[in-house]
């Protein structure tokens, strides 16, 4: 495998281990200054070159995309992409996981635990806000904040209020996010490769600090998880489309509380902890998937018309609840499921003697016509209604903007 390892820092331990662990299997591998490609795009001929030379050939990537250079990181992991090279994370993974509200809201949809969070705008809404998630002590935090900073912690309502308006004064967006405080101090990272957590250690804060990063002199410890903390992790890495990721947890009275997914997690502190070689464990995972490479065939297939996938959830009194799949006629329908989600519980080509439950999410393949009639009519109408008073809403909320085509203040407006 000839493998690039995107990074901006090329002897910081991470890079030096991928390095390291890529050339002790034979790989051909090399470190690549994410800021020094250029990308040329051309009809049908999507290219990159390196220092002003033509890229040579790679089977993979790693990419290693620091904070400070996500957009442009991103476009060079998105123009590997474009050329078929497999990339360790992808593209939207990355910038899914970068930004901490973007994150939340993709995890908010499914059933799995994350601590109250809100974001608000107006000052008049800070002090509802911080009520609608517990009250204080509430937990401030910067949107594109890294290594604990731009994280703080307000043991008063008064206080919470007064950092977030000062916040916003100097045009910082900010979360408002209920504390843990079963938790306080201390959280888990899991490294999820491929569908699989790697290796996990609890940091703990030390003294007064709350926040447990390591590099604010957090105490490391090995940790066995459960199998619910480590289905989460599995699922939020799958969820915001990353195959290598870090899973910051909260451990809740509740069960696991996902902080942040990291789409770029350091290799010293959890290597340190467990010595375990995580970083051949990612070097395996991609040389796996290069030889065989999995497909999103959401994206990647080609079907005849009126074919594909689509994925359905299985409402209460459907005529389905408590059927197994082989005798609930979707066989016959030109209907095959792929993958049956059943809470945290993800169970790949499941078997036609399971039965199917009231809330089960089903990944189809098949008649698109059909799959949408198993959707029950209220559904369609309260989706289509809802579509209808989203449009109204959009027209009726439209600003009258032929009366400032020739005022130059109004485009200074927002």
């Amino acid at each position: 495998m000839n493998l690039a390892i995107l990074s901006c820092s090329p002897k910081c331990y991470s890079t030096r281990r991928f390095f390291e662990a890529a050339a002790q299997r034979g790989h051909k591998v090399k470190v690549l200054s994410t800021l020094k490609f250029s990308i040329d795009l051309r009809p049908g001929r999507p290219d990159l070159y390196y220092r002003q030379q033509h890229l040579s050939q790679y089977d993979a990537t790693l990419p290693r995309i620091g904070a400070s250079v996500t957009y442009y990181g991103t476009a060079v992991v998105r123009q590997f992409e474009q050329m078929d090279v497999f990339c360790a994370n992808s593209s939207a993974g990355i910038s899914n996981s970068r930004d901490k509200l973007r994150s939340l809201q993709i995890l908010s949809r499914h059933k799995l635990g994350i601590p109250r969070t809100t974001f608000v705008r107006d000052k008049k809404d800070v002090m509802p806000a911080i009520e609608r998630v517990g009250g204080a002590p509430v937990v401030i935090k910067l949107l594109e904040g890294t290594q604990g900073i731009g994280v703080l912690l307000a043991e008063t309502v008064e206080s919470a209020a007064a950092i977030v308006e000062l916040l916003q004064s100097q045009r910082q967006n900010v979360l408002i996010q209920k504390f843990v405080s079963e938790s306080k101090g201390r959280d888990i990272r899991a490294f999820v490769v491929g569908d699989q957590v790697v290796g996990a250690m609890r940091r703990v804060a030390q003294g007064q600090e709350f926040r447990s990063n390591v590099h604010r002199g957090a105490r490391t410890e090995r940790v066995k998880l459960d199998k619910a903390y480590a289905d989460t992790a599995v699922r939020a890495a799958q969820i915001m489309g990353l195959r290598v990721a870090g899973v910051d947890m909260l451990e809740s009275k509740d069960g696991p509380q996902i902080m942040e997914v990291n789409s770029s997690p350091g290799l010293e502190g959890i290597e340190g902890c467990t010595q375990l070689d995580i970083a051949g464990a990612v070097v395996d995972y991609i040389a796996a998937q290069v030889n065989f490479p999995e497909i999103d065939i959401r994206q990647r297939l080609t079907v005849s018309q009126g074919y594909g996938v689509a994925e359905i959830t299985i409402p209460e009194g459907s005529e389905y609840v408590g059927k197994p799949i082989g005798k609930s006629g979707l066989r016959e329908n030109d209907i095959n499921i792929l993958t049956l989600h059943r809470g945290t519980t993800v169970i790949p080509n499941p078997k036609l003697d399971r039965v199917l439950e009231a809330g089960s999410r089903l990944l189809c393949f098949g008649n698109l016509e059909r799959m949408r009639n198993l959707i029950p009519t209220k559904s369609r109408q309260r989706r289509k209604q809802r579509v209808r008073n989203l449009r109204k809403s959009a027209t009726d909320q439209a600003p009258d903007t032929s009366a400032h085509d020739t005022d130059p203040s109004a485009a200074r407006e927002d």
